[in-house]
């Protein structure tokens, strides 16, 4: 039987519509995948607006949300670096990412872009279930992107990007079932769309764009050949950005984006019956091989499934939509100040922060530097952590 102590103590209450403890509380039933670090937002400008990115003026940091947006770019040229600290407050200086990113216009109608997302989580010590030492290592995870976008339309913009990525985590470990841990590959696309319309809310120039794009659609992986395989983090965001400017030197952004993890919610190993007894979840394991029938899935019927399959219904699928809003001010386009909130449900994962940063432009060079404050006793890696950006951008 492939499921851990954990999986087994899982109990479903249909009454309640989620899993609960000995107490009879709601506990979280997260949705999981492999490789998650491909979720990260990777820059500091985002990074001040509560993760929004979906539909903001293109940068080369579109590669990671929205692809086809770099067809609206007003440059020729774009390049951008961010180093990310990570897990500051635990007094590690080894683990962090980094992030390269840029593109090229090709014409008018074309723009092509590329990203390289390096993660390193520092050398960690190996030891067995009996805490014996078996050597020390250095994980480390890799993505590479490959992107083209094109207008289709003066407001209307596709774009399509090929992803390698790479996990090496604990290769040359063994498993408490005797196998061997080796490096995780796999291959992926986004697929992306963009539209942009000028408005007339304003004396000076607005308008509202929204975007939309499936990310990290690919194989599933696993570090052993004799386990199931598990899947990306496949997502799907929709985001849009109302940009307002008052005068050639005040404008203002206001930006909203939802995202939503396309892939199989767990279904509880137990489940309480009508008269209040615990009794194994028949839709745990229909086929009786051993292992969860929702990590068995297929990619497609992952993707499509993850709409409808919940245990707790329509309510626990709205409890897996992320939240990100913001607000950008920009001044002669040369100094921004920028502010957002993340929300992600306490049964989900209970990701809850506010962003704060700031941006500086002078000619082709820019800076961006972002701070993010918990809102909740939920402690995570980026807590109390500056990240800093610089970007290059040619005309």
């Amino acid at each position: 039987m492939i499921f851990t102590t954990a999986q087994a103590q899982f109990v479903y209450d249909p009454v309640k519509g989620c899993n609960i403890d000995s107490n009879g509380d709601c506990i979280p039933n997260t949705v999981l995948s492999a490789m998650p670090f491909l979720r990260i937002v990777p820059d500091a400008r985002s990074g001040a607006l509560g993760d929004a990115g979906i539909a903001l003026s293109p940068t080369s940091d579109a590669m990671h949300f929205n692809a086809s947006n770099l067809a609206f770019s007003n440059n020729d040229f774009g390049l951008s670096t961010t180093f990310t600290p990570w897990l500051t407050n635990l007094g590690l200086n080894d683990v962090y990412l980094a992030y390269l990113s840029g593109y090229k216009s090709i014409d008018d109608l074309q723009t092509v872009g590329a990203a390289l997302r390096f993660f390193s989580l520092g050398e960690i010590n190996f030891t067995d279930r009996e805490g014996v030492s078996t050597g020390t290592g250095r994980p480390r995870e890799l993505e590479a992107a490959f992107a083209y976008a094109r207008k289709l339309s003066p407001d209307f913009s596709a774009g399509i990007t090929a992803k390698y990525v790479y996990s090496n985590l604990a290769s040359g470990q063994q498993t408490e079932i005797g196998n061997t841990i080796s490096a995780a590959n796999a291959f992926a696309v986004d697929l992306s769309v963009t539209w942009e319309k000028e408005l007339d809310l304003t004396s000076y120039e607005s308008a509202l764009k929204v975007g939309g794009a499936i990310t990290n659609l690919g194989s599933k992986v696993s570090y052993t050949r004799n386990e199931v395989k598990d899947f990306l983090p496949a997502n799907l965001g929709i985001g849009a950005a109302l940009d307002l400017g008052f005068d050639e030197f005040n404008q203002l952004t206001f930006a909203l984006d939802f995202n939503k993890l396309l892939l199989p919610t767990p279904v509880a190993f137990n489940i309480m019956d009508d008269d209040g007894n615990i009794i194994q979840n028949p839709e745990w394991d229909e086929d009786g091989n051993g292992v969860a029938d929702y990590r068995e899935k297929p990619l497609f019927g992952g993707v499509f499934g993850s709409f409808g399959d919940a245990q707790g219904g329509f309510s626990e699928e709205m409890s897996e939509i992320n939240i990100s809003a913001a607000v950008e001010y920009w001044y002669a386009k040369q100094f921004a100040v920028r502010a957002g909130y993340f929300f992600e449900h306490p049964l989900k994962g209970d990701r809850q922060f506010l962003t704060v940063g700031f941006g500086l432009k002078y000619n082709v060079y820019g800076f961006n530097l972002s701070y993010l404050v918990p809102t909740n006793n939920q402690r995570g890696p980026l807590d109390n952590t500056l990240r800093f950006t610089l970007n290059i951008d040619i005309e």
